[in-house]
């Protein structure tokens, strides 16, 4: 029954999938003016419906803070779109290449050009920005895109195709909505290119089905990214930024922090300045309408089974709920919960946690955190807080992240200059600002030889003038 139903997304996939191909074979790469056009008017059409989407966003969630879709789902996606438009024309530009001393007067350049028909699969947790941010890059690149919106947020998906569809042909952009079946067919297409956002799971299997197509891939996924708490820097701060970046989207964030590591002597005092920076973000958490709700009952029904986990393998939980108040469970909002003497065993330092439970890990000394988390595979943030410049440096020459945020969480994401992407299970590949346009771009090299050169000195037969001039090179 389910795949009867799903046959029309599938076919409106292919359908899609096979008009913009011909559209690139007939008429290849959207024009500079074409581009220029596209990203202003998107960007446009998002400020016109940014009320909307905050609706539709907190509808799929159960609740969703208008404001955190604003300025997380919104905000970086419009900010991106007139970045790249004001700088597209110049990455656009062929770059010189120096040619070796041996082969002048030759040139060489490097020519940027569009992939082709590149597909977007984007994930639920923030539903715009995740969507549409890798499609800035694509654009200014000149590819034609196909998106995959998930099926976790149908209204905001819909909402989306909409959008769309008032700034684009088809031909050039197009959104297929469906549910895991078009997922799997959207990921077997062969595209010039395959960008996924999500989980590390999901990532491997959309990795193996492009690699059916020998489709490149960038793979934006998550893991367990560390807040390290140097012994120099002051708690309240530090907590406060924690909690702060923690508690976003209600930890619903592939950059959140997944577990703090603080000085042991100060484990204890860290619960409590966290418990009142809390209260201080969140004075009441039932009709709050800054407090956002779990997107769905099986992801309650996930956090709630690692809290379990972790009481059961002898963590202890501090529950942060201040205004003491009752939280039906049919609001899917769940309380802030710190972990303190969390086995390593647990779920909850063995999977990314993405909600609003928070492992304190204790450490003695600067190298053993260090190696705390060089232990483990390399998550897509990194939060180092400290004041002392060579402690920093230490902490970013002996570990590998995605990125890194000094002082503070989350932010370093919405750095258009900036590229952002993992490393290893956290990824692969980046994108933002110009890192996404050459993400989307072949980098074509060009040779040019000159009408009069010393090629000829390199062809057979070799003989002893080849000899001497080896002998010069190979010093």
């Amino acid at each position: 029954m389910h795949d009867i139903v799903s046959l029309p997304a599938r076919k409106r996939l292919q359908d899609m999938f096979d008009r913009q191909q011909h559209a690139w074979a007939e008429r290849g790469a959207l024009s500079t003016e074409r581009r220029d056009e596209a990203l202003e008017g998107l960007a446009d059409a998002l400020v016109r419906h940014a009320d909307a989407f905050a609706q539709a966003v907190s509808q799929d969630f159960g609740h969703r803070s208008i404001h955190e879709t604003k300025l997380a789902d919104l905000y970086p996606v419009i900010a991106g779109l007139r970045h790249a438009r004001k700088r597209f024309r110049r990455w656009m530009k062929p770059r010189r290449g120096p040619i070796q001393m041996m082969f002048l007067p030759a040139s060489g350049r490097v020519h940027y050009q569009p992939l082709g028909v590149v597909g977007i699969i984007s994930p639920w947790n923030y539903p715009v920005q995740l969507a549409l941010a890798p499609l800035a890059g694509a654009l200014a690149a000149g590819n034609r895109v196909l998106i995959k919106p998930s099926e976790l947020t149908p209204r905001t998906s819909a909402l989306l195709e909409r959008v769309i569809g008032e700034v684009f042909d088809e031909s050039e952009v197009a959104v297929v909505q469906g549910g895991v079946d078009v997922a799997q067919a959207f990921a077997r297409q062969p595209f010039n290119h395959l960008f996924f956002t999500g989980s590390t799971t999901v990532g491997r299997e959309v990795m193996k089905a492009a690699a059916e197509n020998l489709v490149p891939v960038t793979l934006e996924l998550g893991g367990k990214s560390p807040a390290l708490v140097a012994p120099d820097y002051p708690l309240a701060k530090a907590a406060e930024r924690i909690a702060a970046g923690k508690l976003f989207n209600a930890g619903q964030t592939c950059i959140a922090p997944d577990y703090v590591l603080v000085p042991r002597e100060s484990e204890a005092a860290f619960v409590a300045a966290f418990t009142g920076a809390v209260a201080r973000l969140y004075p009441s958490l039932a009709e709050n309408p800054d407090y956002t709700a779990i997107v769905n009952d099986s992801h309650v029904e996930r956090l709630r089974h690692l809290i379990d986990d972790a009481r059961e393998k002898g963590a202890t939980l501090h529950e942060i709920n201040p205004a003491d108040e009752p939280i039906e469970s049919g609001s899917r909002k769940i309380a802030p919960v710190l972990l303190t003497n969390v086995p390593l065993q647990s779920l909850a330092m063995q999977e990314e946690i993405f909600g609003p439970v928070l492992p304190v890990i204790p450490y003695d000394g600067i190298d053993e955190a260090i190696r705390f988390v060089d232990a483990r595979p390399h998550p897509l943030a990194l939060y180092v807080f400290s004041h002392e410049r060579r402690l920093v440096e230490t902490v970013l020459a002996q570990t590998q992240s995605g990125g890194v945020a000094v002082n503070e969480t989350l932010l370093h994401c919405v750095q258009e200059e900036l590229p952002f992407g993992g490393v290893g299970p956290s990824g692969m590949g980046a994108y933002h600002g110009e890192a996404g346009f050459r993400t989307f771009s072949h980098a074509r090299s060009v040779f040019r030889q000159a009408r009069l050169n010393g090629a000829g000195m390199t062809k057979p037969p070799y003989r002893s003038r080849m000899e001497r001039m080896l002998s010069l090179l190979l010093r």
